[in-house]
Formats: C-alpha cells, structure tokens, sequence
C-alpha cells in the first residue's frame, strides 16, 4: 500500500509523518515514576509471623483491632494457636480471628482458610466458657463460600501418614494432626469440597463425600470412616452456619470499595512455615507470607497496605526441623520456661534458641515489611548479658 510506514520505522508509534512525535523508550532506560496515588479504596493491614510461628501475632492482632472494622483470616485452619488475654481473661483461638473479641468488628474466614466445622464450634464453645469476649460471635462472623471443608478422615489421615514417615525415614514432620495437610491435598487434587457445596444440593454433597472418602479408604486399607454419621453431622453443621456464609469475592469487594473501613488481616504459622519459602519439607499446607493474602481473601495486591512482621526477641520452633540457633541446654530450658513456650494448639514444648536476624532477614526479603513488632523482650531480663547492660 502505497505510503504505508511500519511501526519500526516510523508512523504513529514512532513519531513519523502521520502524528505528533512521541518518543519510545529506550531499551534499559528507566520509566519516569508515576504520579498515580492509586487506585481508590481502603487498604488492608497485615500482620504476618517472621519467625516459625509463635511471635506473639494474636497480641500484635488484639492491639491493632481495637479501632478495626473488620478483621480476616486467610490461610490454614485449626493447626493455627492464637492466644489474646483481656480483662485477665485467657481466649485461645484456632480457626476465629483474633479480633473477633472486638464486638463492634466483623470477623472473615477467607477463602484460603480450610474449616474443620466441628473443631469451629467446638472452639467457640470453649471460649465462651472462659469469658464473655466471645458471646454474640456469629453475628460477627462471615465464612467464605469458597473455603475448603477438613473432614474427620482427613484428620485421621494426617495421623496414619506421620506413623508412616516415622516407620519409613525415622523422622515425622510434626504436624499438629489437625488434617490440615490432606484437606489442602484434597482441594490441589481437585476433589475437595467446599461450604458451598455443603450448603447446595445435600444429596450431591453427600455422593462426592463418599467418593471421596472411599478414595482415601483404597489408599489407606487401615483407615475408618463412619461415612453416615459424619454426613448426619455435617447436615446438622450446614443450618448452623449457612447464615454465616457469603460471597467471599464479593464481600471482599465491597468492603475495599465501600465506605471508609479498617481492614485487618491476621496470618496464621510464619514466614519459615510458608509451603513454598520455609524450611521444606518441614513447613506447613499454605502460603503464610503476603502472598497468601491475596489468594486468600481474592483482593488485588495494590490493595495491601502496611505489613507487620511478628518477631519473638528469642527463637522458638515447635516439631522437627532445622533451627541453626537452637539452644538444646540450660539457656534453652531457661527461655522455655520463663517464656512458657508450649503450643497453644498441641501443648507440645517450644524448641528455643537465640534471636536469628539472618532468618528475619530473609523473611524481609519475601514479605517487605513495614515495620516489626518485637514481643518478650522480658523473658531475657535475667541473662547476665542483659543485667551487665543494665547496669553501665
């Protein structure tokens, strides 16, 4: 065609004959930075463990929830220990977030979370007998449609492959048995179940469980189910939180979007736990660091606002698993016992050791965090190092 430029050498794009001259950039040149503010809406706090878990993030969560208006989970389930104390009362919590004790705040269990409902209730039963934090809960409280259920089998089969590890390779991962690791291998398999399909059609529900658990029964001959009772269970599950349930995107959607709101996000485990970044095999079923807040609540990232990173003024790790500074001696036994380190979840005793700064370095890296929020400085208040300080 005759007069035709291509866009290399000259014409529109380049600043030819046809249209005003604009300038490509070159390869390697740096973009001029944006005077874009960003999109508009509310940003999301977060706070996330930099450790292996049990810095103390229910403290940092109760602290930051006070002026919150909504508080979310977004990733694990009942394999997560949380402790809040108010009012001298102690609350432990599993699968809720910890600023469900706001009663002006409202509690979301995203998408990425997998619910155990029997272990869900059975916590906040035993929460409101040790205090009044927790009365009036499922008014506040709103499940993903789209999170993945843990059944009863898969708990049973989070026991058995551990009796397996341990016969075969001599050493176990030390999981907490919740059925965290199967539910989520269950949803990448692509044969899980959801709450929405709980709540749809029961009798559909009802024949993808049976296969399901008959799957796992071919691959574990040892394993038994009381395929009944646990659907009779489940249906009776279904009434009771069916008026908790809503359209997690949506929801998620409109609280961004809507008026102006204090979105607070509390991770479960920690950086080194992280299914992809942590101390592998040795970690957990999901993704605890920032990224999982976006898969786990359906937000876009530039919606994530600050990050807090949780680190204990000592190290602590529950289970087997690498940990450079531990300290498997008196210093040890010292900082377990002034620090009371037993998991919240399985009272197993805290392995202990010295604060890693290469380990919160590199949970920096992944995360970016804002800033850190040091807990137990306290607990070291009577090694000799800390009195000769005090005392110059």
């Amino acid at each position: 065609m005759a007069g035709a430029k291509s866009a290399g050498s000259g014409g529109l794009l380049n600043g030819g004959d046809d249209g005003p001259e604009e300038k490509r950039l070159r390869t390697g040149a740096a973009p001029q930075a944006s005077s874009w503010p960003g999109p508009p809406g509310n940003r999301v706090t977060v706070v996330l463990g930099a450790q292996w878990g049990d810095e103390g993030k229910g403290k940092v969560v109760d602290l930051l929830s006070q002026d919150a208006d909504l508080v979310c989970r977004c990733q694990g389930g009942n394999n997560a220990g949380h402790t809040v104390v108010v009012d001298s009362v102690e609350y432990n919590f599993h699968l809720l977030p910890s600023g469900v004790i706001n009663h002006s705040a409202t509690s979301f269990i995203g998408n990425g979370v997998v619910i155990h409902l029997p272990g869900l209730f059975e916590e906040a039963e035993k929460n409101l007998k040790r205090g009044p934090g927790l009365e009036g809960w499922e008014s506040r409280t709103v499940i993903s449609d789209r999170a993945h259920l843990v059944f009863n089998f898969h708990q049973a089969v989070d026991g058995i492959q551990e009796q397996q590890r341990q016969l075969q390779g001599g050493k176990n991962l030390g999981t907490t048995k919740k059925g965290i690791g199967p539910a989520y291998s269950s949803k990448a398999s692509r044969t899980g179940l959801r709450i929405c399909d709980l709540l749809a059609d029961f009798d559909e529900f009802s024949k993808k469980f049976k296969v399901l658990a008959q799957q796992y029964k071919a691959t574990y001959p040892a394993l038994t189910i009381d395929t009944d009772g646990e659907l009779q269970q489940l249906k009776e599950y279904a009434e009771k939180i069916r008026p908790l349930v809503k359209d997690g995107v949506y929801f998620m959607y409109q609280a961004l979007h809507g008026p102006a709101k204090k979105i607070l996000v509390e991770g479960a485990n920690a950086a080194l736990l992280d299914i992809d970044f942590g101390t592998y095999p040795f970690v957990t079923s999901s993704n605890c660091t920032v990224g999982g807040v976006c898969t786990g609540l359906g937000i876009p990232p530039h919606y994530i606002g600050k990050v807090y990173g949780v680190v204990k003024a000592y190290t602590t790790r529950v289970g087997v698993g690498t940990f450079p500074t531990e300290q498997d001696n008196e210093i040890g036994e010292l900082l377990q016992s002034r620090g009371r380190e037993f998991g919240v979840t399985t009272g197993r005793k805290r392995r202990c050791g010295w604060l890693d700064l290469v380990l919160v370095k590199y949970a920096h890296m992944i995360n970016g965090f804002s800033a850190l929020a040091v807990t137990k400085l306290d607990i070291l208040d009577t090694f000799e190092e800390i009195i000769r300080r005090k005392k110059l």
